[in-house]
Parts: C-alpha cells; structure tokens; sequence
C-alpha cells in the first residue's frame, strides 16, 4: 500500500500494521492537530494519495473535516461505530476493530473525485430524508449501508455526492430499508 492513512493515534497504526504491515501512516494526536502535522500531511498529498481513517465519533469527525481542508481530494475509510467498540464497550475507536473489518475499511475507501452536486437538499426532502420526524433514522439506517459513518444532514449530503450515489440509488436504498 503505497497510499498515507491518517490517522488519530499510535495504537491504530498498530491495529492497522496488523493487516497492512508495510502501511504508511500519520498521526493527528487527536483533533488538535498541530500546524507541523498539517504541513506534513499537506506536502505527503503532493506525492501519496492520502486516506483519512478516524474514528467514528465527533473528534473523528473534526479531524477528517481538517484533513479534507487541507487536502480536497483526500479519500475516505469509514468505520462502523458497531465494529469499533472495545471489549467493555467504554471506549469507540479504529484501535478496537478486529483485523478483517481494517481491511475491510481499507479495501472500501471513497474517493473525493466524483462531482458535486448529485443529490440536493431538495432531493433529500423530497425523499423523507431531512425535515421530517423520522429523518435522523432513515439517514442513520442509509449511512449504515453505506458505510459512510454517522453524519448529520450536511455531511449526509456531502458524503452521497462523494461516493457518487444518484437520487434513483437513493431510493432504491429507501425501498430497502422501509
């Protein structure tokens, strides 16, 4: 893998050395990312496609905001927050996932290339997908099978328009989950 996963702290590169040894990785020290990390992450994308993979909680989440800043044509391995819990439940993060579902997450990045605009606010209203009561559920349950993580409504939008999803994959997607 010749690619630079970024990610939160050293013991998801050891989570991720176990699937990839010879991975390339950076890490934030969490969402305060100093100015030296940016920079360096900023001069890697030059000649490595960099892969933002956070942990599926809030920090996780303000750190690939970051990243993508910095980087626009980044790519994306989301992890469920299901697989990334630790034993007792008390702690969410990359480091807690088992080795299949790293690999899993890394075999399945999304690219920023797709062109924006594929699916608009009105498309998500049209569909139930926001402005509605059961909205916030019906994102959560299409994130899910899309393994896009668990974004809010302006995220959700985003995420579709990165992975290229049209609004009939939309509602086929719907049609599935009713």
């Amino acid at each position: 893998m010749d690619d630079i996963i970024v990610v939160e702290g050293t013991h998801d590169v050891i989570k991720i050395h176990e699937a990839y040894p010879n991975a390339n990785c950076v890490i934030t020290n969490g969402s305060e990312i100093s100015v030296d990390t940016i920079n360096y992450i900023k001069e890697l994308s030059k000649s490595h496609n960099i892969i933002v993979f956070t942990d599926p909680d809030y920090p996780g989440e303000r750190i690939r905001s970051k990243i993508e800043e910095i980087v626009p044509n980044c790519k994306h391995a989301f992890i469920k927050k299901k697989d990334a819990h630790s034993h007792n439940f008390k702690k969410l993060g990359v480091e807690h996932a088992t080795k299949e579902v790293i690999i899993e997450c890394l075999e399945n990045v999304y690219g920023n290339n797709v062109s924006e605009g594929t699916i608009t606010n009105l498309d998500l209203f049209e569909l139930g997908l926001t402005g509605m009561e059961n909205s916030s559920e019906l994102r959560d349950k299409i994130s899910d099978k899309l393994n896009i993580g668990k974004p809010n409504n302006k995220t959700f939008l985003k995420r579709l328009n990165l992975i290229g999803i049209t609004k009939e994959k939309l509602e086929d997607l719907l049609c599935q989950i009713k």
